[in-house]
């Protein structure tokens, strides 16, 4: 019984180690992100195809910006929300990863991610929304690639101006000019807040409604700004009692 089931474990290994070499061969080459912008993402078209196929009308709509361009209390408010070890780990966090399989295996769901932005870039630029095994593999191995090829700042500038903030709507710049009709160097922090919290669910939140889930999301990003001492006590209960 032991040796069937060491047989049956090293098949497995030898299988993962197969699928993850052909994978690795077949990856995109990244390093021109290096200096070049991506002009359109996996996500983008898939947006396009869905439509498409929905008979229905889709404009993208996005405007590039420099990292160093946007607001440092909108840039930690992401890192910290989506992130928060961003410039830390190597791609991958295996602590929250640990943690989201954990509490995932308790709820017999998928309840929480595990997703760092490095791999939320790679899933945008060459995957698609997909949950499956395949994905996730693939995902892994782009993201190990982009932390090898890229710093730090130019994946969160990727990541800032390709992620989905609502239908057609991508890019932080486009987001705050779309939802609040100014630039995003004048964003409130009620606004950068507000936007933030959109991330997760960009088809089905908006930023300037007041659902429960944005209420209460709103509140989470609040609550972890004040730990990380981003804003102070004061910030923190005026803008909180806007989301009660």
């Amino acid at each position: 019984m032991k040796a069937t089931f060491k047989i049956f474990g090293i098949a497995i290994l030898l299988t993962v180690g197969v699928a993850g070499f052909y994978f690795y061969v077949g990856l995109p080459d990244v390093s021109d992100l290096k200096i070049k912008n991506p002009r359109s993402t996996a996500l983008m078209v898939q947006r396009y195809r869905e439509a498409k196929n929905a008979d229905a009308t889709f404009r993208i709509q996005q405007k590039w910006i420099e990292l160093e361009a946007i607001p440092k209390l909108l840039r930690e408010t992401v890192r910290v929300t989506e992130d928060a070890s961003f410039y830390q780990h190597k791609g991958i966090d295996f602590a929250e990863l640990k943690a989201a399989i954990k509490k995932n295996w308790a709820k017999k769901e998928y309840a929480r991610g595990a997703s760092t932005i490095t791999q939320q870039l790679a899933k945008n630029l060459y995957l698609s929304t997909e949950k499956s095994i395949i994905r996730k593999i693939k995902e892994v191995l782009i993201t190990l690639r982009l932390e090898k090829d890229l710093s730090k700042d130019r994946i969160f500038e990727i990541y800032l101006n390709v992620i989905e903030w609502g239908p057609g709507i991508f890019g932080v710049k486009m987001a705050s000019e779309y939802y609040f009709h100014k630039d995003v160097g004048q964003l409130t922090l009620e606004e950068i807040i507000r936007l933030v919290a959109v991330i997760p669910r960009p088809l089905k939140i908006n930023p300037t409604e007041n659902s429960d889930w944005l209420k209460w999301k709103a509140r989470w990003i609040l609550d972890a700004l004040r730990r990380y001492a981003y804003i102070d006590e004061e910030q923190h209960q005026t803008i909180s009692a806007r989301f009660q």
